[in-house]
């Protein structure tokens, strides 16, 4: 368990409960329909992440998952990315509402291939793997673009990092578009393929930065070739 100094409070574990569920329920009340099938496969995808995520940082890593609820624009976080924060916040709140408006409410898309629906839901099981993952393999998997000197952080090269350097954009990417596709929405896929791009900007941002500042990430470049996608960047 963390030290007093950096214990976590009740009130951050609140937050992080209501967080977890008030976006299922969000869903259900803009579908506007509580047996939506899809839209309940969707939500339990998202409580099991959201919760087997905190209980396992909670006990395993209780400074990592200080560090995930951090405020945006503290501890030395880079200036541009308090602000691409900010931003894809936004960007992903306009995402969650438009998809049970598109796919159920106002079905703004109809006639959704049953097959891509089955694809967007192996994209979320992969994008859980990933997302996971790489927080049980990276202690310093910080939500802000910095350096934690004050946790001594160094480069991790083993578990999902030694497949991409990046895994848990690619899990966040995976689900992005494995979402809307589940639940049927194609506005959704396109808001989806926006944050995807939007990712890829910063990852080119704070990469520049861990070759800079943090030792040894040029030659954890040198071992991983692939930011993202094996092959491909």
């Amino acid at each position: 368990m963390a030290t007093q100094s950096k214990k976590i409070s009740s009130g951050q574990i609140l937050f992080s409960i209501i967080w977890i569920l008030l976006l299922p329920v969000l869903l259900l009340i803009l579908a506007g329909d509580w047996f939506w099938i899809e839209g309940w496969l969707f939500n339990i995808w998202y409580i099991v992440l959201g919760f087997s995520t905190v209980i396992y940082l909670y006990f395993k890593d209780p400074e990592l998952l200080l560090e995930r609820l951090r405020k945006p624009g503290t501890g030395g976080e880079k200036g541009w990315d308090k602000y691409w924060l900010y931003i894809f916040l936004i960007v992903f709140m306009v995402w969650f509402v438009i998809m049970p408006l598109d796919a159920k409410r106002y079905l703004w898309t109809v006639n959704f291939p049953l097959g891509l629906e089955v694809i967007g839901g192996i994209l979320l099981l992969l994008g859980f793997f990933f997302t996971f993952r790489a927080l049980a393999d990276n202690p310093y998997a910080s939500a802000e673009v910095r350096i934690q000197t004050e946790r001594k952080q160094h480069v991790i090269s083993t578990g999902v990092y030694g497949f991409v350097r990046h895994p848990m954009y690619l899990g966040g990417i995976l689900y992005l578009i494995g979402a809307p596709m589940l639940l049927g929405s194609k506005y959704g896929i396109l808001i989806g393929v926006l944050m995807g791009i939007f990712i890829v900007v910063r990852i080119i941002g704070e990469e520049k930065a861990l070759a800079r500042e943090l030792e040894g990430y040029e030659d954890y470049r040198k071992k991983v070739k692939y930011r993202l996608i094996p092959f491909i960047w």
